[in-house]
């Protein structure tokens, strides 16, 4: 029958949700003037915490703000009673504020007024409740009196020296320091616990030296209080001695027993951990043994959450940050060393203190609307949900026909005028509670426009539009606009009207220029407001500034060209790196563009141009890249050091933009050429150690020049100077030669190794000669000079030669044979028979006999034939006899060549002489010819004299070189497309 009656609650429950219509709760807009007008029950908008600590040194203040209208008048409940403020001339409320201050000048202890309080806002329209707000005077309480005896320990053995601080409120800040304020050092041997105890997880010897005392600090008193120091005794079973101790052998030599892994905290196999919900989880686990244990942590059926687990105090603590109910669980800690491993289990509860789910928010009603306020929490264990209404339990509060509890939420139908109040939703369970206020206000308002009055909206052209019509009322308006004053109402298709009131536009068009009316139309009344839309064409940039690099020193120019609807002034203004450019002297800007003169890297970044208008703005962004020369090289090491050899590092300066692309390194040599520095060789731009291949016998600096696009960096500082060692040369004297200065001698010349070939002192020179085929034993001759002459020889012989370079350190390599000659004398024979054929106007082919090579005395280097024009057959033209050279090379039986380029026309005259190296021989018979007549030269000149309507005077001049007799000229001219020729003649 029970169940019977419970189903039957069930389905008439259902039944009632599915017939509730529920009008969407209005919005009291911010506006002052509605506030100042509308009747509101008071709203909690400020309080202190609910867990209040103060300073015993400065006043209590405890806040409570409210608003509503009339303005709420407050009162303070202390300890669940009410506080007569009146009665107690330390206590004042501040006006029109619940605010108490609570004053000690004229005595007074602040302890007397802990407690906890609660203030109550209220006005015509209900009560609003704060939170109940535990006040506590902070606390400092000293150390308590205590003679502590050393503390003597084996060494090797665990310890724990307790610290005990005064229990504070707020607990203080523990941490150990020796005698002379300095830290006590922690590891993974020794560290605070989160109790504030020193754990020792073995002993040394050494942990004698040092007395240890636990500092307190209180964070609101800002002192710090002071544990007396331990003196520690270690026992030891051979001497001790200071200079034994390292970390890698911090017993020395001596035998101390090793342990197993033993537990200082926590203690046992097991222990449990209680954590609320978003709090923070820290689980500990300090070890003792010899040698220290290491310390690791598992999650027993899961993975540690890696991003929330933080592990500290050198893994000896596990933090968690933020709790949820996923962290709870068998956590497990690991401690071993190579004796053996121990294991801890910490049991993880995760419970909650209650958090929203739903908090309940302000409700405004008309008369007759229904409505509901929702309270939904949840927490570890599931909260008890308690309703208020003014700061009264519902149960008790009159009676509502209109009002239904329903659990977590307050069903509300038919309101009615004079029904307005506050509830307030209590969520709470063991680890503690919220409270939230919200008001239920029954309003009944003709409608009002809230925006201003006939208001001029200019758009721009296609984009999305909203006119807004601010309205309110209580029962909430009816809203529809119109346009133009005419038609139906505007909704649907272009058109969106929100429930707010505002006019969606989707795509601004001309067309859809004019005047908008909005009506809000309710039981009460209506009101009605217009709005003019104005649709503009947008603002556009057509060019845009580009990225451009820009050497230092240089010009950079960013382009930015806009145009925007003729009635909207624009504006264009320029930043860089989303800060406002300050244009001064250097920069410059104009109506398209931004100048900046000079580069320098201070320059470099991205600019902005941003074009704007009273209602569009738009902005287009460029980056400028300040390229220069690279810094110089810097710390230039000498390593690796060799005979010929040495390793050369430098650190390369900065780029500025440009990547380094070689490195050129360059020396000097205080020896040959002090002072002047010489390249050496290059680099890549990746590398900055190389090895530098040396001359022998040098005292070398270096110095590094980087290059990149823009040039060369200034040169490094030079290196330190590196000296090689002197060697035999390596070179071979260049340009070994033998030649007749002379017909009886022979001149053998060569260059001089250069200065870094010499590899050593005291250079010379062995020169070798003999005549070739002749079998002849070799001459010789040392020198520190670059030539020898070798005299009386034969006319015209050839010699084998040889040299060879040497200094202190030995001789260097001889050259490879080489022939020369003596001394050439004048020929002997002379070419005979010279003679032409086939002649032409402008060439003809000779023909001679020729010598004897014997008879050339040196080497043939060519017949030579000089000729010259003579004369011209023309008359009284005068030429010019200058001599000409041709050579020709034949040592043929018959030789012949052709000699061209001759002015035709003319009488010419020849010779032919046989040439060797220095010589020639005497001149061949003289042949005369004749060329033939040739083409004309063009006239000197050719003009129009004058003119006149049907006759033209020409004029030109003979040409310089008529190349034979002159019969006349032929005139060509052109009328339309015709050509016509004109034959005159020469007395014309």
């Amino acid at each position: 029958m029970l169940w019977q009656d419970k189903h039957a609650a069930l389905t008439f429950m259902s039944l009632l949700l599915l017939l509730w219509q529920e009008a969407a709760p209005i919005e009291v807009p911010e506006d002052p003037k509605i506030q100042q007008d509308l009747k509101q029950p008071p709203t909690i908008m400020k309080q202190s915490v609910k867990n209040y600590i103060v300073d015993p040194r400065d006043n209590i203040i405890i806040e409570c703000e409210a608003k509503g209208n009339p303005v709420p008048t407050f009162s303070w409940r202390r300890n669940g009673k009410f506080f007569n403020i009146g009665k107690d001339p330390r206590v004042t409320m501040r006006k029109r504020s619940g605010t108490l201050e609570i004053g000690f000048r004229s005595g007074g202890r602040p302890e007397d007024y802990e407690g906890e309080y609660q203030c109550f806002a209220t006005n015509d329209f209900g009560v609003s409740l704060s939170n109940k707000i535990l006040l506590r005077v902070s606390k400092a309480p000293l150390w308590p009196k205590e003679v502590l005896e050393p503390v003597s320990v084996t060494e090797g053995s665990a310890l724990v020296l307790p610290c005990n601080p005064p229990p504070g409120l707020p607990p203080p800040f523990t941490f150990w320091m020796d005698s002379n304020m300095s830290p006590i050092p922690q590891d993974k041997r020794v560290s605070m616990g989160l109790n504030g105890d020193l754990y020792f997880s073995n002993v040394l010897a050494q942990d004698a030296n040092t007395d240890y005392s636990c500092k307190a600090r209180f964070l609101f008193t800002h002192t710090i209080q002071e544990k007396n120091p331990y003196k520690l005794k270690v026992q030891t079973k051979e001497p001790y001695n200071d200079t034994s101790y390292n970390a890698s052998e911090p017993h020395g030599d001596r035998k101390v027993a090793e342990s197993t892994p033993t537990f200082l905290s926590p203690s046992g196999s097991e222990s449990s951990k209680m954590v609320l919900r978003d709090e923070q989880l820290l689980l500990e686990c300090i070890a003792a043994g010899l040698p220290t244990p290491i310390i690791k942590w598992f999650k027993k059926g899961g993975e540690l959450p890696g991003q929330k687990v933080k592990f500290e105090n050198f893994n000896k603590t596990l933090k968690i940050v933020s709790v949820s109910e996923e962290d709870a669980g068998e956590y497990v800690c690991m401690a071993n060393n190579h004796l053996g491993t121990i294991r801890h289990s910490i049991f993880v509860q995760v419970k909650a203190a209650p958090y929203w789910l739903h908090k309940p928010s302000d409700q405004v009603l008309a008369p007759e609307e229904n409505g509901r306020l929702v309270c939904r929490a949840n927490g570890n264990p599931k909260p008890r949900i308690e309703w208020l209404v003014n700061g009264q339990p519902i149960e008790s509060s009159p009676t509502n026909p209109n009002r239904q509890v329903l659990g977590d939420t307050i069903m509300f139908h038919s309101v009615q005028i004079g029904s307005s109040a506050v509830y307030q939703c209590n969520a709470s369970n063991e680890h503690g509670y919220l409270l939230a206020n919200a008001f239920v206000n029954v309003l009944d308002l003709p409608p009002r426009m809230l925006g201003p009055k006939n208001q001029l909206i200019k758009v721009i052209k296609n984009n999305r539009t909203f006119l807004d019509c601010p309205f309110f009322g209580s029962p909430l308006p009816e809203l529809r606009w119109f346009k133009n004053g005419q038609g139906s109402g505007l909704d649907g298709g272009q058109y969106r009207v929100y429930i707010n009131g505002t006019l969606e536009i989707k795509r601004a068009r001309a067309e859809d220029e004019g005047t908008y009316t909005c009506v809000a139309s309710s039981i009460l009344g209506k009101a009605e407001n217009q709005v003019r839309l104005e649709v503009k064409e947008p603002t556009r940039i057509i060019q845009a500034p580009e990225h451009q690099s820009a050497i230092r020193g240089s010009t950079a120019r960013f382009t930015c060209r806009v145009t925007s609807d003729p009635s909207l002034p624009v504006s264009v203004a320029w930043m860089k790196d989303d800060k406002p450019l300050y244009l001064g002297w250097r920069l410059k800007k104009d109506d398209e563009s931004l100048s900046i003169p000079n580069v320098n890297e201070g320059d470099e970044g991205t600019y902005t141009c941003t074009a704007k208008s009273e209602i569009d703005q738009l902005s287009a962004s460029a980056r400028l890249t300040v390229l220069a020369r690279p810094d110089p090289p810097m710390d230039l090491d000498l390593s690796d050091p060799a005979a010929r050899s040495v390793r050369l590092t430098w650190i390369p300066g900065k780029e500025h933009r440009s990547p380094i692309t070689e490195f050129l390194v360059q020396f000097e040599e205080d020896r040959w050429e002090p002072g002047r520095w010489q390249n050496l060789s290059s680099y890549p731009g990746d590398l900055n150690s190389v090895i530098l291949q040396l001359a022998p016998f040098v005292n070398y600096q270096f110095r590094v020049i980087a290059i990149n696009s823009v040039g060369q960096s200034d040169p490094s500082r030079p290196s330190p100077r590196y000296k090689t060692t002197g060697a035999a040369p390596d070179a071979i004297p260049k340009g070994l030669r033998g030649w007749g200065s002379r017909k009886d001698n022979m001149e053998i010349t060569w260059e001089p190794l250069l200065d870094l070939e010499r590899n050593g002192p005291n250079l010379h020179y062995i020169v070798w000669w003999r005549r070739k085929d002749a079998e002849e034993e070799w001459n010789n001759l040392t020198t520190v000079g670059t030539n020898h002459v070798v005299h009386n020889t034969e006319i015209y012989v050839p010699y084998e030669l040889k040299i060879q370079a040497r200094n202190e350190f030995g001789a260097g390599p001889e050259s490879n044979l080489v022939i020369g000659y003596s001394g050439e004398d004048k020929p002997t024979d002379a070419p005979t028979d010279l003679r032409v054929s086939k002649v032409d106007s402008t060439k003809v082919i000779i023909h001679w006999n020729p010598v004897d090579l014997n008879s050339v005395q040196g080497e043939f280097k060519e017949y030579r034939l000089y000729y010259w024009r003579e004369s011209s057959q023309v008359p009284g033209l005068v030429v010019s006899k200058e001599k000409k050279v041709k050579g020709f090379y034949s040592t043929t039986a018959k030789p012949s060549g052709m000699l061209s380029d001759l002015a035709p026309y003319s009488n010419y005259k020849m010779f032919m002489v046989v040439a060797n190296n220095r010589f020639e021989s005497q001149p061949s018979n003289t042949v005369a010819f004749t060329t033939k007549e040739g083409v004309p030269d063009a006239p000197r000149f050719f003009k129009i004299n004058r003119r006149s309507l049907d006759m033209i005077h020409l004029e030109w001049a003979k040409p310089l070189e008529p190349n034979g007799i002159l019969t006349g000229y032929q005139l060509k001219y052109q009328t339309g497309e015709l050509i016509l020729f004109v034959k005159l003649m020469c007395n014309m």
